[in-house]
């Protein structure tokens, strides 16, 4: 099998909250890795657009990612009562929120994970 990943995956779920021109919703991050992640949503979101995903912690600890929709999935399984599905989008990183000496301000992902 050829994977054209790149880079080491972050196999771990985390609720997210994900803020768009609409509004905040929530969502479940999986697949993570430095130059982006999936997130399953109920709504999709646009393609191209720019949203910020933020994970927190149980102490309070949080970290914002500004991130570019590249594409979207939509998949049903089984039929009638017994479907279900799964909604999400493959998002790429484009850089990271700090709060040290100024707020909000954006790094490059590149010069903040090694």
């Amino acid at each position: 099998m050829n994977d054209r990943r790149q880079s080491l995956r972050f196999d771990k779920v985390f609720t997210v909250y994900l803020t768009t021109a609409d509004g905040m919703t929530r969502g479940i991050a999986r697949n993570i890795s430095v130059a982006g992640l999936f997130v399953e949503t109920r709504e999709p979101l646009p393609l191209g657009g720019r949203i910020k995903v933020t994970f927190t912690s149980g102490d309070g600890t949080e970290m914002t990612a500004l991130c570019e929709v590249r594409y979207q999935v939509a998949l049903n399984y089984g039929d009638g009562e017994d479907a279900s599905g799964t909604r999400g989008a493959g998002l790429r990183i484009i850089a990271y929120e700090t709060k040290e000496d100024h707020p909000l301000l954006l790094v490059d992902r590149e010069r903040v994970l090694h």
